[in-house]
């Protein structure tokens, strides 16, 4: 048979409340004190209140202390956290039938911080898993205190412009009155703004990036020239590439070489070659990348194709007159002013440049000289400047001054950069 002792308040011998009942509230000692539990003691009641009713329904608001099985079977469940937590304030969610991993769980935050952010929503999609979070205030929010690995559920998603230009191709090299073609210029993808990509194709979409993705960088040199009635080399492509992202430029195509005996059709490529006729007048350009750049020109009795350009194709050979003009390029103010690139090589010049000037254009194609190389591509990435990291390799110039607020990478050389 047990006892009861009934008493309103228990104090110490300093006169100190030790256990006061007023109004249905039992209060342990007081602010300031130490309240020590022996060991192995457990404390039965308070807490969290494990619900009897399983949640089902596509939508739930929970209140704090709450324990909630969350049965995803027929459908996803969006949970939405108290309007108002305090301090302290706890929740436990479970996955009652292990369907999470098909069938999601959903936070909506209701003006509240989740680890410290605002957005996006949590997202828990891990079947079998069970998620304790408590208020810690204004500051950070909710936090959990575990769910699986204790996941940094509301990620910082960073927004990088880019523009990737591959290198371009070398011009053809005519020999013994006949005329090279002009290299095809570098593939050219535009992400910009609202401007124009290669082909004259709609802006790409940007890269949207969680922290800490390491993007690789290679920036295509240009092709060579060719000689001795030879072809020109295709340019070498521009790439960036890591997790979810891989984006690549395709090189330039060759501009084709001539000679009296024998004539040839340009390369394909980011933008296509030009064709060079040595008694073959009827040979075409090359063919340009889909979105990357355009045709080269075809060649006549008495001439050779330009090089296609981001913007246009390689002009076709008239039946006399040189030189042949190469396409256009494109222009692009992502580095804060306005540049044009991606220019094909024109055909039948004399004498060519040994390279090239610009970006990711085609090199000239000539008679009996050097013909030109393919300019170097480029990668130029453009971001907030408080979404920028400072984790690069490679070298780029790294400019801040030029756009208020924006901090833009250009690569001229391989690197990469970490988000």
């Amino acid at each position: 048979m047990s006892s009861i002792i009934k008493v309103n308040t228990v104090q110490d011998t300093d006169g100190n409340n030790i256990i006061n009942e007023n109004s249905n509230t039992i209060t342990i000692g007081k602010s300031g004190d130490t309240v020590t539990v022996a060991g192995g003691a457990t404390f039965v009641g308070g807490g969290i209140t494990w619900q009897s009713s399983i949640v089902t329904a596509a939508t739930h608001t929970a209140a704090a202390g709450q324990g909630l099985w969350l049965d995803t079977s027929s459908n996803a469940i969006t949970l939405t956290l108290p309007s108002s937590p305090s301090v302290g304030d706890q929740i436990i969610f479970t996955d009652y039938a292990r369907n999470w991993g098909t069938n999601a769980v959903t936070l909506t935050l209701n003006g509240s911080k989740f680890q410290g952010n605002t957005s996006p929503a949590p997202v828990y999609d891990t079947s079998g898993e069970s998620v304790d979070i408590v208020f810690s205030g204004s500051t950070k929010g909710w936090i959990p205190n575990s769910d699986g690995a204790v996941a940094f559920e509301t990620p910082q998603t960073k927004s990088i412009s880019y523009l990737v230009i591959a290198g371009g191709g070398g011009g053809g090299y005519g020999q013994g009155g006949y005329w090279g073609g002009g290299g095809g210029a570098g593939g050219y993808r535009n992400s910009f703004a609202s401007e124009t990509s290669g082909r004259n194709s709609s802006t790409e979409t940007s890269l949207t990036l969680n922290a800490g993705v390491a993007l690789t960088i290679t920036v295509g040199t240009g092709g060579a020239g060719g000689g001795s009635a030879a072809n020109g080399t295709v340019g070498n492509a521009s790439s960036m590439t890591g997790t979810g992202v891989s984006i690549t430029s395709t090189g330039g195509g060759y501009g084709a070489g001539a000679s009296a005996s024998n004539g040839a059709d340009g390369g394909n490529g980011g933008a296509g070659g030009g064709g060079a006729d040595g008694n073959q007048p009827s040979a075409t350009g090359g063919s340009g990348t889909a979105s990357q750049g355009f045709d080269g020109g075809g060649a006549s009795s008495n001439g050779a194709g330009g090089g296609g350009g981001a913007g246009a194709a390689g002009t076709s050979s008239p039946p006399s007159g040189r030189p042949v003009a190469g396409g256009a390029g494109l222009s692009s103010s992502i580095t804060g002013s306005a540049v044009t690139r991606g220019v094909g090589g024109s055909g039948s010049v004399a004498p060519a440049a040994t390279k090239v000037d610009g970006t990711g254009n085609g090199g000239d194609g000539s008679d009996n000289v050097a013909t030109s190389d393919g300019a170097d591509g480029i990668v130029i990435l453009r971001m907030s400047t408080v979404d920028y990291s400072g984790t690069t390799t490679g070298s780029p110039t790294v400019d801040q001054s030029t756009v208020s607020g924006q901090t833009i990478l250009i690569y001229t050389g391989s690197g990469s950069y970490t988000s």
